[in-house]
């Protein structure tokens, strides 16, 4: 509970009290964290959490309806499969039966019968009649077996070779049986090789039906050697009986083609903002299938996208919150919910320039999302609050952009553009953390462009044929998303820095100016001050590096921390000349107020130039509410010899305080008054500045001056020796070593010594 001044419990209830509390209240902590959570959700659901309609079947659309997302068309892409299915002719495959080897055999079972002197005429004709035909398919059932056994074919193939001969089967007519029984031997001989000759010519082209083949044969036989009709048209006959079908449908061919044309038929997709439902369509019920299938559909809306982008928010916000709060690498959030508000308005202002550049894509401009100033969060939040937690914030804006800049909705996470803000994010803050000036930030600008371009360049070589456009086009966007990142935080920096009182380091160093008018009247009205101040600068800055502490701030708040001795600069020893000391003529009580005073006008005449708060902190602060012993004493001792009562207490020649609440204010106290000691001294030794250092810093530490900052006793330690260091390096010229008599007398003693030891 807080306490006013009096120490009793302050009323929390209160507007004043709320107004002021409002930047450490655990209350709003948790609300700035739900509004994270807020804004991730909003900013994640466009694209995970589909929009649903209240659609009625049979009924028209009262709007034109569109695809949340980038899905497969299951229906549409089966039908296209089908239909490229069905488009696939029959295969079919060639079958050499080898015909001219069945003309061989029919003739030379014709020459034995015609041979056999035991058989008449009359009875060959009754052979032939039979024989012939059987001949035909005795070979046509060997050759499936031998193509069977040796698996030339399949056996699909085969019973279907077996049919298409079966059914094509040439019925030689009744005369020619008449006929055969009559030639001779030569004449079989030489019938033999003609018909051989024209059946092969005439099977060695693919043959779907025998009858092309057949109506061939005429002319061939009669340009044939052969003089004799009737042996010519005995020819004609055998030959139109040998020649079969040598193309037949193969089932597993076109089984297998057909199967490959739905493999190679690419799926019907539905892209993201394609029109699925027209304004004024009747929803029958394949388009309400089609919706329902989409989730579009309001009365069976899935509640499970909502709970996940929910939950997705809640692990980004917690992450934010762990880090924030309970980690010692960045404590800067911990320190006011005001940083909270602002990383708030960070991450949206980032989120924001995501969607609107997220809006302008088209099937003209695929490649836009590049164009997205990712790196402008995390640098930001590394210039305004920690480089740690830029780098926190920068890896959240990568996962952000990777499913925000996913317009096609392949996947929920996009890998080109995750890969693409990482690079650019973290080039960004590594670029940033150590800038000076404004100028930097366009430097890093260009860190961002030269980074970005090589990655997004390295995605579009994987590709096995990047297109020339595409690449172009991509690498252009990337250029100028980084001068565009530039831009933007170059014109929103002082808009931050204004609103919640932020001392950037580039802030910081505008401030080190000496053309600042507080400088420069410093400078002219008070040069000792000045010198003085430009020395505490130096010694605070490194003692404030060296135990982890802001030290361009101890710099620059050491520039400014007297100005109040502006408003009366004589009265401070290192203004005054030969004239004398002004306080040797006043009341102690009148030389305390003058001397404590300087710090608060200090701090108001920074508050009238609108100097950030810690610098005013700073002049305000750094001397606590440290004891004026030499005008207390002074009083004392005056008191004494007038003989008066002492009316005064300690208190009352004591600043005002408050004491240092910061490291940073504690430092340049510390600085401030050994760098007024060590003036003080003539060729001072190296011992005496440390026994000075020290006790410096004791007695700030019994006065109780450090419990209310955070400095530990390892850091003060570290603090004093750092002090001694600078010093040493700053005065060296004045400071006493030994001289060489000394020098000649340690050696003599310690000689003495080791002989002693020896002997």
């Amino acid at each position: 509970m807080s306490r006013n001044n009096s120490g009793q419990p302050s009323n929390p209830l209160t507007l004043s009290g709320a107004a002021a509390g409002w930047k450490n209240s655990a209350a709003m902590r948790w609300l700035l964290l739900l509004l994270f959570v807020f804004l991730f959700y909003f900013s994640l659901a466009p694209r995970i959490v589909p929009e649903t309609y209240d659609i009625t079947l049979n009924a028209k659309a009262d709007k034109d309806i569109r695809a949340p997302r980038q899905e497969v068309d299951e229906k549409a892409t089966l039908q296209a499969q089908e239909d490229a299915a069905n488009g696939v002719p029959d295969m079919y495959s060639i079958v050499q039966l080898k015909n001219e080897v069945l003309v061989n055999e029919l003739f030379a079972r014709i020459e034995e019968l015609n041979m056999d002197d035991q058989i008449t005429e009359a009875d060959r004709v009754d052979i032939f009649r039979r024989v012939i035909p059987e001949r035909v398919d005795q070979y046509v059932a060997s050759f499936v077996i031998s193509s069977r056994n040796s698996e030339a074919y399949s056996a699909e193939l085969l019973a279907e070779m077996q049919r298409v001969v079966a059914a094509q089967k040439y019925a030689i007519p009744e005369e020619t049986y008449y006929k055969i029984p009559r030639m001779s031997p030569e004449q079989l001989q030489e019938m033999r090789g003609v018909a051989r000759d024209v059946v092969r010519r005439l099977t060695i082209e693919s043959l779907a039906n025998a009858e092309t083949g057949r109506t061939k044969v005429a002319e061939l036989v009669n340009a044939s050697s052969l003089s004799l009709k009737t042996e010519r048209e005995i020819v004609q006959e055998l030959a139109r009986l040998a020649i079969t079908p040598n193309k037949f449908y193969d089932k597993k061919e076109t089984e297998t083609a057909r199967m490959k044309a739905k493999e190679n038929t690419p799926q019907v997709v539905i892209k993201q903002g394609d029109i699925v439902v027209k304004k004024g369509q009747v929803i029958s019920e394949a388009l309400y299938e089609k919706l329902d299938g989409m989730g579009l559909l309001q009365e069976r809306k899935n509640y499970w996208p909502q709970l996940g982008t929910l939950l997705l928010s809640v692990i980004l916000t917690l992450a934010l919150y762990v880090y924030g709060e309970l980690t010692s690498a960045s404590t800067i959030l911990r320190k006011t919910n005001a940083h909270w508000v602002m990383l708030l308005l960070i991450f949206a202002l980032n989120l924001l320039f995501m969607h609107l550049v997220a809006l302008t894509y088209s099937a003209d401009w695929p490649f836009v999302g590049y164009l997205a100033p990712i790196a402008m969060g995390g640098m930001l939040v590394t210039l305004l609050l920690d480089m740690h937690l830029g780098l926190v914030s920068s890896l959240l804006f990568t996962l952000l952009a990777s499913v925000i800049l996913n317009v096609e909705q392949k996947f929920m996470f996009d890998f080109h553009y995750g890969f693409v803000a990482a690079v650019v994010s973290f080039t960004a803050v590594l670029a940033i953390h150590k800038a000076s000036q404004r100028s930097s930030i366009l430097k890093a600008g260009i860190m961002v462009s030269l980074f970005g371009s090589v990655a997004v360049l390295a995605l579009m070589l994987v590709n096995p044929e990047p297109s020339r456009s595409d690449l172009l086009q991509s690498v252009i966007f990337m250029l100028a998303s980084g001068l565009l990142t530039a831009v933007l935080v170059i014109g929103l920096m002082p808009f931050f820095e204004v609103t919640f009182g932020i001392l950037s380091a580039l802030k910081l160093v505008e401030l080190s100016n000496p053309n600042h008018p507080l400088l420069r009247k410093l400078l002219t009205e008070t040069p000792g001050t000045y010198h003085h101040s430009l020395m505490v600068g130096n010694l605070s800055e490194t003692a404030a590096e060296a135990v982890g502490a802001n030290g361009l701030l101890c710099r620059v708040g050491s520039f400014y921390h007297d100005v109040g001795k502006t408003k009366r600069p004589l009265y401070f020893i290192e203004n005054q000349n030969a004239s004398g000391n002004p306080h040797d003529k006043l009341d102690p009580k009148v030389s305390a107020s003058i001397i404590v005073a300087h710090a608060r006008d200090g701090a108001d005449m920074l508050k009238a130039h609108k100097l950030p708060k810690p610098i005013r902190d700073i002049a305000e602060q750094h001397h606590g509410s440290t004891f004026l012993k030499y005008f207390y004493y002074k009083a004392v001792k005056q008191a004494q010899e007038q003989g008066k009562e002492i009316d005064f207490t300690e208190d009352d020649y004591r600043y005002p305080g408050p004491k240092a609440q910061s490291k940073e204010a504690a430092i340049v106290g510390i600085a401030d008054c050994v760098e007024a000691a060590v003036r003080s001294l003539n060729h001072p030794k190296v011992e005496q500045i440390e026994e000075m250092i020290a006790k410096i810093i004791k007695d700030r530490l019994d006065d109780h001056q450090f419990n209310e900052c955070d400095l530990t006793m390892k850091e003060l330690d570290k603090i004093a020796q750092t002090l001694k260091e600078a010093v040493i390096g700053m005065f060296h010229s004045r400071i006493e070593y030994p001289d060489d008599k000394q020098l000649k007398q340690a050696k003599e003693a310690t000689d003495d010594a080791r002989e002693a030891k020896e002997n």
